[in-house]
């Protein structure tokens, strides 16, 4: 996807001010439009980045055994009210060959994280990216997230949490049960 425009932005948030009754020109609000378009830069990020450059550099193993990174932070925003969610993600993966440096998970999270998402949708695509790319036995993704769309308005019930995961490959029910108790 190519750069964000803007200059588009600032007009439309110079707008949204003027419909709610406000003075874009106020004090307190003029570098408003400059500092939005920042942010939505900053929070569409993923939409410029490219999952397999983070998981493309992988090590050799041989062992098999079940790789957990938890306790994820993300930051991302919902795409019906243009309001953020944010929660914490772990993964679990069982590696074929090769596993992938710790970091690069987490770089794989922001980069699903920086689009305008639903959580079950955030959650399926890591699952899917680190299947794909790691050409992994099996995938868990389990994510915990609080939705300011739920909190600070509509039924405003503060404290709430949705969980989500997904279960991609090769992980019968017992093992899936022992990982995710692993991963909370």
């Amino acid at each position: 996807m190519k750069n964000i425009d803007k200059e588009k932005i600032q007009k439309a948030v110079t707008m949204l001010l003027e419909a709610i009754g406000e003075d874009p020109l106020r004090e307190g609000l003029v570098d408003t439009p400059k500092r939005v378009a920042n942010m939505y830069e900053e929070l569409t990020a993923g939409y410029r980045d490219d999952e397999k450059v983070h998981l493309s550099k992988t090590f050799d193993v041989s062992t098999g055994n079940i790789v957990i990174e938890k306790d994820i932070s993300f930051t991302s925003m919902c795409e019906h009210h243009l309001m953020p969610f944010f929660g914490k993600i772990a993964i679990a993966y069982i590696p074929g060959e090769r596993v992938v440096g710790l970091s690069k998970l987490a770089r794989t999270v922001e980069v699903f994280a920086r689009r305008l998402q639903l959580q079950e949708r955030l959650t399926n695509q890591i699952a899917q990216a680190v299947m794909d790319n790691l050409k992994a036995k099996g995938v868990i993704v389990l994510c915990e997230a609080e939705h300011t769309c739920m909190t600070a308005r509509g039924v405003r019930k503060v404290g709430s949490k949705t969980t989500t995961y997904t279960v991609l490959g090769d992980i019968d029910e017992a093992n899936k049960m022992h990982i995710l108790s692993l991963m909370r």
